[in-house]
């Protein structure tokens, strides 16, 4: 499980760094399923740290996503 996960992870990277909304997309839906697997292993290898680092890091991601919303909807008004 940590070797999809990571690999997922760099994707996501990958996509974030890119210029177009719709990659950027990608990279964000990417992130948000990498956390899922982390915990997944997390929870198998009893990785408790890394659980809560994914919980925190996903909640982090989604803030983004919200504020940026914010943002485009003030842009567009």
């Amino acid at each position: 499980m940590q070797w999809p996960a990571m690999a997922i992870t760099v994707l996501a990277a990958w996509f974030t760094g890119c210029k177009t909304p719709r990659q950027r997309m990608i990279g964000f839906w990417c992130f948000c399923l990498s956390n899922v697997l982390w915990v997944i292993w997390g929870l198998h290898a009893s990785a408790w740290a890394l659980i809560v680092l994914q919980v925190l890091l996903a909640g982090m991601n989604i803030r983004g996503y919200c504020k940026n919303r914010r943002l485009k909807r003030a842009q567009a008004d």
